[in-house]
């Protein structure tokens, strides 16, 4: 999506971030830049630390000058992060428009969905349902708000993003 919207004139940048900003590549605006953040996007690791979404979001809305689409893509792990995620990006949301991905767990939707052949398997399909209704409050929560979710499987987020880039970009949204 960043090498699409670089070859349509958008510039672009990459900020990631877990318990602190870990890397922001400040904006390009070339195609040839693309490689750059490939290879900043290749340095980035997964992280056991817990996310600051109120720290994160923060610098980042000092980052940018101009009203920007801001692309998400996280975990919704527990009701209470959840809870500070959503209260982070609603204060993005008067100046920015924000995209958020969510990668749909088909092992949650697995368990829950399954026929249970004992008891324990019951307790893990309630366990397993609960846990996605958590994250559809959340994602439901996000709509309201006015931010656009992307619920999809890992295999599919490049064509869904894609996709939803140029939705956006037809809507004159951005």
């Amino acid at each position: 999506t960043a090498y699409i919207a670089l070859k349509v004139g958008d510039r672009v940048s990459l900020f990631a971030f877990d318990s602190k900003p870990r890397l922001s590549s400040g904006s390009v605006s070339n195609p040839r830049s693309f490689a750059l953040l490939q290879s900043l996007a290749g340095r980035l690791d997964y992280s056991s630390e817990e996310t600051n979404y109120t720290l994160a979001l923060s610098t980042l809305a000092t980052r940018l000058d101009r009203r920007s689409l801001i692309v998400m893509l996280t975990e919704i792990a527990d009701p209470t992060s959840a809870e500070l995620m959503v209260q982070a990006i609603s204060r993005l949301l008067s100046r920015h428009l924000l995209l958020f991905i969510v990668l749909r767990d088909s092992e949650l939707e697995d368990i829950a969905g399954a026929e249970p052949q004992e008891v324990e398997d019951v307790t893990r399909a309630v366990t397993a349902a609960a846990l996605l209704r958590e994250r559809q409050v959340v994602i439901a929560r996000l709509r309201q708000l006015g931010v656009y979710v992307i619920e999809t499987r890992h295999e599919q987020v490049s064509h869904a993003l894609v996709q939803a880039y140029f939705d956006l970009k037809k809507r004159n949204l951005l």
